[in-house]
This record gives C-alpha cells, sequence and structure tokens, in this order.
C-alpha cells in the first residue's frame, strides 16, 4: 500500500441532502424487513416442515433454517461484497431481491427435504445482495458521527422483519392450516401451510420499482490512495487481505465477539416459539401475536438505542464508541437471557425475554457501522461481506442447527421430556454472550489503533 503514497486524494464531494439520505436508508430498511420476514417465518413452521416433509429430527428443521440458508448467504457475500466495493450497488439489491423474493414463494412447491434446502440456498444467494451493498451506501450518505443511527436505523428492519413474520405469520399460520389445499397446473398440489411461502414472498417484488426509479447512489467517498486516478476503483483482494492481517486483532475480537451474538440470537430466534410451544402450550397464533410484538417494538427499539449511544459517544470524544456499545449490550443481557428460559411461568418468561430482545438488538447496528469506520470506501464492501461470511456462518449456519441437535442428543425428550429446548438454549446462549464480552472488551483497545491507522492512509 506504501508504493502509492504520492498519489493525489480525490477531491472531497459534498454530502447528498440529509432529508433524501435519510430516504434511501427508509427505502433500504424495508427492502431489509422483506429478507427478514422471507429467513424467519420458517421458525413458526418447525412441526409442519417436519411433518410434510417427513423429518424425523429436531435438527433436520435446524439445518432449514440455518445451514441451508446461512452458508451461501455468507459465502456468496464476499463475492457480492467485491461487486459492491466497484460496481453498481443499487443494481445488485436489485438483482438479490428478485431473487430471493421468487424463491421464498418457490419454498410453497417444495416435496422434500432436499428440494427445500436447495430453495433456502437460493434464498440465501439472493439475499447476500442486500447488506455489503447497503452498508457502503449509507457510508458515503453520512459523516462519521452519523453512521452509527443510520445503519442502526437500517438494521432495525432484522427486528421489524422478524415481528412481522411473527405477528402476520403466527395468525397466518394458523389460519392457512385450516384452509383446503390448492392443485395448480404443472405445480401440482400445495398444501395448506406451504401457502405462507407464496404470501410472504411475492410482496417483496413491490420494492423494485421504488427502489430502481427514486434512489440514487451517492458519491464514494474515502478511497483507498491507490485507486486515485485510476480507470477502476476496485482493490485487489491480496490487498484487502493484507489491510486485514494489518489489523487482525481488531478483526478477530470484532468479527468472532459480534458473531457469538448473533449465534445466540438466530439460535433463541430459530428455537423460542417451539419452546413456547412445548413448555407453554402457547400455539402459534397466540405466540405470534405475543412475541411479534415484543421483537417488533423492543428489538426495534434496541438496535436504535445502540447505533444512537454511540454516536453520542463518539462526539463526546469515545473513537471506540461502536465496539463499547456492543460490549455494554453483551454483559447486561445476563440476568435476563439466565432466567427466562428457566421461569415456568409463561408470561414471567416473556417478560424477562423483552430484556433480553433489547439487551440482545442494541449490537447489531453498530457492528457493521463499526467496519464502516475502519475501512477506506474502496475495501468496504468486501469487509463487510467478510464480516457477514464469519457472523452468518457462526449465527445463521451453526446456531439453529446446534440448538436443534443439542435437544436431540443432550436435552433429549427421553431424559428431559418437552422441557429439553429450554435447557439447550439457555446453556448455548449463555457460552455465546461469556465468550463475546470477553473479546469486544479486549477490541476496544485495538479497534482505536485501527482508526489511526486508516487516517495515516486516506490523509
Amino acid at each position: 500500500m506504501a508504493d502509492h503514497a504520492e498519489a493525489p486524494p480525490p477531491a472531497e464531494q459534498p454530502y447528498p441532502p440529509e432529508r433524501y439520505c435519510w430516504y434511501i436508508v427508509s427505502v433500504l430498511m424495508v427492502i431489509y424487513i422483506f429478507s427478514f420476514t422471507d429467513r424467519q417465518i420458517l421458525s413458526l413452521m418447525v412441526d409442519d416442515l417436519k411433518e410434510g416433509l417427513d423429518l424425523e429430527y429436531d435438527w433436520q428443521a435446524g439445518v432449514l433454517m440455518g445451514p441451508a440458508f446461512g452458508v451461501c448467504y455468507a459465502l456468496f457475500g464476499v463475492l457480492f461484497g467485491r461487486l459492491a466495493d466497484s460496481r453498481g450497488r443499487k443494481g445488485l439489491i436489485a438483482f438479490g431481491l428478485t431473487v430471493w423474493s421468487l424463491l421464498t414463494a418457490g419454498c410453497g412447491f417444495a416435496r422434500n427435504f432436499v428440494q427445500m434446502a436447495l430453495l433456502r440456498v437460493g434464498v440465501g444467494i439472493g439475499e447476500a445482495t442486500l447488506s455489503p451493498s447497503a452498508y457502503s451506501i449509507i457510508a458515503d450518505c453520512f459523516r462519521k458521527e452519523r453512521i452509527g443511527t443510520a445503519i442502526g436505523f437500517y438494521t432495525m428492519g432484522i427486528y421489524f422483519g422478524a415481528g412481522a413474520a411473527y405477528l402476520i405469520g403466527g395468525p397466518a399460520v394458523d389460519y392457512v392450516r385450516k384452509t383446503l389445499p390448492w392443485h395448480l397446473p404443472v405445480l401440482g398440489e400445495v398444501a395448506p401451510w406451504q401457502k405462507v411461502f407464496l404470501m410472504v414472498g411475492l410482496p417483496g417484488l413491490l420494492m423494485l420499482p421504488v427502489l430502481l426509479l427514486t434512489v440514487k447512489e451517492p458519491a464514494r467517498r474515502g478511497l483507498l490512495r491507490s485507486s486515485v486516478g485510476k480507470g477502476s476503483i476496485a482493490v485487489p483482494f491480496s490487498q484487502v487481505a493484507a489491510y486485514f492481517r494489518l489489523n487482525w486483532k481488531t478483526m478477530f475480537c470484532h468479527n468472532l465477539g459480534f458473531a457469538m451474538l448473533s449465534f445466540s440470537n438466530y439460535g433463541t430466534g430459530a428455537w423460542v416459539p417451539s419452546m413456547f410451544k412445548r413448555v407453554h402450550e402457547w400455539d402459534a397464533a397466540q405466540f405470534g401475536l405475543i412475541y411479534g410484538t415484543v421483537v417488533f417494538v423492543a428489538g426495534s427499539l434496541g438496535i436504535f438505542t445502540g447505533g444512537w449511544f454511540a454516536d453520542i459517544l463518539r462526539r463526546r470524544g469515545s473513537s471506540d464508541a461502536k465496539m463499547r456499545i456492543g460490549f455494554i449490550a453483551s454483559w447486561i443481557w445476563f440476568p435476563f437471557g439466565i432466567v427466562y428460559p428457566l421461569v415456568g411461568n409463561a408470561w414471567v418468561s416473556m417478560a424477562f425475554l423483552v430484556g433480553s430482545v433489547y439487551t440482545s438488538s442494541m449490537p447489531h447496528g453498530v457492528a457493521p457501522a463499526a467496519m464502516q469506520e475502519i475501512m477506506p470506501n474502496n475495501m468496504r464492501g468486501q469487509a463487510s461481506a467478510i464480516y457477514l461470511l464469519i457472523v452468518n456462518f457462526i449465527g445463521l449456519g451453526v446456531g439453529p442447527l446446534l440448538t436443534g441437535a443439542l435437544t436431540d442428543y443432550v436435552f433429549s425428550e427421553q431424559n428431559y421430556g418437552v422441557e429439553g429446548v429450554r435447557y439447550s438454549l439457555l446453556s448455548l446462549t449463555l457460552v455465546a454472550h461469556t465468550v463475546s464480552t470477553v473479546l469486544l472488551w479486549k477490541g476496544m483497545a485495538y479497534y482505536k489503533q485501527s482508526l489511526k491507522r486508516l487516517e495515516e492512509l486516506t490523509a
């Protein structure tokens, strides 16, 4: 990187009007809502999946909720992250939105485990286009002291989408179970529970005209000096890898620390509905209405206030504010996360889940914002994709699967009855938050060092 030190920096272009920037973030957030509704709906349909696809074990449903989607989502994110650093980001998002919406609807026609798994793989590939491009666009719209709030607002789509999946999906699943199958030409019979996939998949296509016609990409800023004056702003992956090696302590603590929180969140999101059904005997409609409201309100509030507090700390001189918020949120989760799986009363359990959802959501806006802050512009998409690769491989890929496997083989029905799933949730989330707390605490000092290196490279 030092070979290009004499290249002049690009002229800094003015930021777009803030009101329009917030419009861009709002559009991206609505698209994120659709993506999370599509992926979260399976957690309400574990028993339907097992019966309709003739599955024997919980871990098989865990594969469909986790690895089948998450592994390709993580791996293809690296490819799309590289494209986001050098190509049109809006076009990438439009392509992905089309793919995942159609394939989510296609899940309604799956006849067996393999077909459903392949469709979930396709949904994961489509959704991999979104966040690397969205993070990069948002970072070019706002100054550093506002990025945390802006990305926090975008990331609220996680909890709006998950909340919508529970609020709308719970009653929808209960309703369609009582309807008659559809008999369609060529496609054959669509069982009542399969109709849900059509209901949540196809509406996402309504966002395509809004995205393509009303959103204009902001000018890129903060480019690495090696790309100045050249025909392409693309940075070789070897250079990205070199930058990661230079900041390996920061990357290790940041990526793995936040990945363990993702592991906890995805494991919880996938199996809490089953815990309330098996242990507390709540049906999908009751659980969806109540827990959907909790996720919608507490989750979105937590993720927004996490970014907002980080920006306040940043303006007051704490350059490690985004890592610090992750550390604080991780350790204050403990009293809520330990109690909710253990209490016998369903309403008390749900009350503690409010605190668990709020605290566990706080880091999910500041984590990607932190990556944007320490990366040159033309490495942001790739850095975001690598971050998402690690976070989603551990969180999406392993969290739901390991929770299901633990219920099958450690806290099994033979030994624990229907109570096993609550101990699986407790064990895995407790370990995950302990590891995360230590890593994020250690990472704050390394993060400051990385910020100083970036200032030297781009000054």
